[in-house]
């Protein structure tokens, strides 16, 4: 079932995105904690068209969906391309674009500690904090430098520790929660170095 406003009203929606170049079993397993550990109805998957802090173009859309779709089977989770539909490029626009179509909907922002150490670089990295909550999934290895991130450091006041992090789709932004997931040790960028994935 494709989302719609009427359908959307009140529920409480993760928002994962990234090239998923391509989707794996850490993918996966983040998810599955993401909407536990943040009490979320549903999770999307927001499959980008490409990732603007990267050099390298990822593997042709219908590809990475398909992949997405293989990997990830979850009546929660929805896999999406509707960031090549809205046309646009940044996370802050991509958010904006969601609000207006959506208004009835609760996002919450999803990302990996290793995203939280460079999110003072992405564009309007302060819009996208103060109009959604974030929940941050740590890897391994990525904890420390998570929490010392700027972002991290600019906003600690508008962080939700412990059993708080269950809160975090109810709070109105600016908030975040960092939870510590013992994680599946795979990337996207060792899969294609392996060859199992077009580079």
């Amino acid at each position: 079932m494709r989302p719609t406003a009427h359908n959307t009203r009140g529920r409480r929606i993760g928002l994962l995105g990234g090239s998923f170049d391509p989707a794996h079993l850490g993918h996966v397993h983040i998810t599955l904690e993401a909407l536990k550990r943040f009490d979320l109805d549903e999770i999307w998957w927001l499959v980008s068209p490409g990732n603007p802090l990267k050099k390298r173009g990822p593997a042709p859309m219908n590809l990475r969906m398909r992949r997405a779709r293989e990997v990830m089977q979850h009546p929660r989770v929805h896999i999406s391309d509707i960031e090549a539909h809205l046309n646009t490029r940044y996370t802050a626009e991509t958010l904006r674009a969601l609000r207006q179509k959506f208004p009835f909907a609760r996002f919450t922002w999803l990302m990996g500690a290793d995203n939280l150490a460079q999110f003072h670089l992405w564009k309007d990295w302060d819009e996208i904090i103060e109009t959604v909550p974030i929940g941050v999934l740590a890897r391994p290895g990525e904890r420390i430098d998570g929490r010392t991130a700027p972002a991290a450091q600019i906003y600690r006041r508008a962080l939700l520790k412990g059993r708080q992090a269950r809160l975090l789709s109810r709070a109105d932004a600016p908030a975040w929660a960092f939870v510590n997931v013992p994680m599946r040790d795979i990337s996207s960028t060792e899969l294609r170095a392996r060859g199992d994935w077009p580079s």
